[in-house]
């Protein structure tokens, strides 16, 4: 490259000529530095899955012969999430569990998906919207999944009865929203109705077991009627089923999108579309303060009501004032905490 770097002195470049510069840029070596032979190159490696030309083998199970043998989607679930060929009723619990997820009328994810179709978006990004809904407190699997499984840790490794574990959990949890019981299905027997479809199954283990416990105890240290919730039932029974915390959020999230999907078709199908500006609220759906004139500018008071507080009991007093303002924000709790250690994860990356 030596010539190429001479042509490029004598001709000059902008200012790479300049004596002030730390180097000699026409003396820079051209291509990269040799290869570091300590260690492994970058490249994506997997072990879930990987795919030529003549197949696509999926944790060591060719996918088309998963096919070709009758294995349908929810058997693949278990070949993605844990490797393995399920039994026939583990197919089914799970089938049983997807299709109870799957629709749940119009709840906030299908709200979500059809509100985001009156902008004539597209399906996609309606159903990846409404999987947005799930949050810390609605289907949080990950945060419910995590918390039972410290707690089983201390029946497992400290050798304490399942009752007490139980008990110290609801004890030290029962205000969460990913308890897992709650006043939500007191008149519903959906949730009691998994379990027993489990216990019927013969797949119901441990972690339906610890959760009639949690069941028990919080219904003992709660003052007003709660009973099993539809998080409680489908969490603990994915767990006896094999699936991480992590599986069990991801599968019941994309099982809800399905439904979104539907709701978006309909919505776009029956209703026209919401242009920027289109929407009109009558006054009716106002309850803020009264209407009164803007003041020219020149009438503005030279001094007015400064929000700056120089005193805690000056700012105490004011934010006080301001929750009385909705709309403001004064009124929420900011969560500050990391959200992957709310949802039970201990680290990022691979857990």
């Amino acid at each position: 490259m030596g010539d190429l770097n001479a042509e490029k002195r004598a001709r000059g470049v902008g200012n790479l000529d300049d004596a002030r510069n730390p180097y000699d840029y026409f003396e820079r070596e051209y291509g990269t530095v040799p290869p570091d032979d300590k260690r492994a190159p970058f490249r994506w490696v997997s072990e879930v899955a990987y795919k030529n030309v003549h197949r696509i083998v999926a944790r060591g199970y060719d996918t088309t012969e998963l096919m070709e043998e009758g294995y349908g989607v929810v058997d693949t679930l278990f070949v993605d999430f844990q490797a393995r060929i399920p039994l026939v009723e583990e197919t089914r619990m799970l089938n049983y569990l997807m299709i109870l997820a799957l629709e749940d009328g119009l709840s906030m994810p299908a709200a979500i998906s059809r509100l985001v179709a009156r902008s004539k978006t597209f399906l996609t990004q309606a159903c990846g919207a409404s999987i947005l809904a799930f949050g810390h407190a609605y289907g949080a699997y990950s945060s419910f999944g995590n918390r039972m499984e410290k707690y089983l840790k201390k029946v497992d490794q400290d050798g304490i009865p399942m009752e007490e574990a139980a008990a110290l959990l609801v004890k030290e949890n029962l205000q969460d929203e990913s308890l897992g019981v709650s006043e939500l299905m007191t008149k519903d027997p959906a949730a009691q109705r998994v379990l027993a479809r489990a216990e019927k199954l013969g797949v119901a283990g441990k972690h339906i077991e610890f959760m009639q416990h949690v069941v028990a105890a919080a219904q003992a240290q709660s003052t007003s009627p709660i009973d099993l919730d539809m998080l409680g039932a489908i969490g603990a029974t994915m767990l006896d089923l094999g699936f991480s915390p992590e599986a069990t959020w991801a599968i019941m999230a994309v099982t809800r999108a399905y439904a979104a999907g539907a709701h978006y078709i309909e919505e776009v199908e029956r209703e026209e579309t919401t242009r920027l500006g289109q929407e009109l609220t009558p006054p009716e759906m106002y309850d803020g303060p009264a209407e009164c004139p803007v003041p020219p500018l020149q009438d503005r008071p030279p001094a007015s009501e400064a929000a700056v507080c120089r005193t805690p009991d000056e700012w105490k007093e004011r934010f006080e004032k301001m929750k009385q303002l909705p709309g403001s924000g004064f009124t929420l709790i900011e969560e500050i905490e990391d959200p992957s250690k709310k949802s039970g994860i201990k680290k990022v990356g691979k857990l």
